[in-house]
């Protein structure tokens, strides 16, 4: 008799799609009263449906900070209506919620790309001059949305202050020159430049002072021509 009490319980208890869709509020009302009164009498479906609620949370927290293509939002809301799934199946539609999560945050990158990079890089090996000889430099320009950034590395350039400071600029063949930055000191420095190098294909760095002249000194200490990016 027991036994027979025993496979009754089994055959009541609620399939995991049902708890699922408990968790996220598509259950039918005639059926939601009814396994919600089990859920109450049952820590193993209470743990269960937590679960399924924290999978639904988690879809819908990240799919709120992106606004995903339209076949993506389909999927999701496919995942979160998963179709019959036995008990024993429970960690997988957990690691569906997780990967849905993975997915979205995917497209969020994929979203603000404009404001990083197009992968189009330049390159310059900087020389020294007569005012610095034992210096040497280079130069990375990667295009991005707000322009070209300028990673500069030199060394045996000594440090400016009080006043005084490096300044790089671009140059294109006609002798037109814009600065791109100062700094003080050449170790590890990022510049930017609103010109590409593509037309403006000489780099410069030279010492200024701040004086209330804007224009070059003209006391070079590196040159340098941008070439095109060669990795390895």
């Amino acid at each position: 008799m027991a036994f027979g009490s025993s496979m009754r319980f089994h055959r009541n208890e609620p399939r995991e799609e049902e708890l699922a869709a408990l968790a996220d509020g598509s259950l039918t009302p005639e059926r939601r009263a009814t396994l919600e009164q089990q859920v109450v009498a049952s820590s193993e479906l209470a743990d269960r449906l937590a679960e399924q609620r924290q999978a639904v949370a988690l879809t819908r927290s990240a799919a709120a900070e992106v606004e995903a293509p339209a076949s993506l939002r389909a999927r999701l809301d496919a995942q979160r209506r998963p179709s019959r799934v036995s008990a024993r199946q429970r960690p997988i539609l957990i690691g569906v919620a997780a990967a849905a999560v993975v997915a979205v945050a995917a497209i969020g990158v994929v979203a603000i790309r404009p404001g990083g990079t197009s992968g189009e890089r330049f390159q310059a090996a900087l020389a020294a001059t007569e005012l610095a000889p034992t210096a040497s430099g280079n130069a990375t320009l990667t295009k991005t949305s707000s322009g070209w950034r300028v990673e500069l590395r030199a060394t045996g350039l000594p440090r400016l202050d009080g006043g005084r400071f490096y300044e790089a600029w671009l140059r294109n063949r006609t002798g037109v020159l814009v600065p791109i930055g100062t700094f003080n000191e050449g170790q590890k420095v990022t510049l930017w430049a609103g010109v590409s190098p593509k037309d403006f294909t000489t780099l410069t760095v030279t010492r200024e002072r701040a004086n209330g002249d804007q224009a070059s000194s003209g006391e070079k200490v590196l040159v340098g021509t941008v070439g095109t990016y060669k990795s390895g």
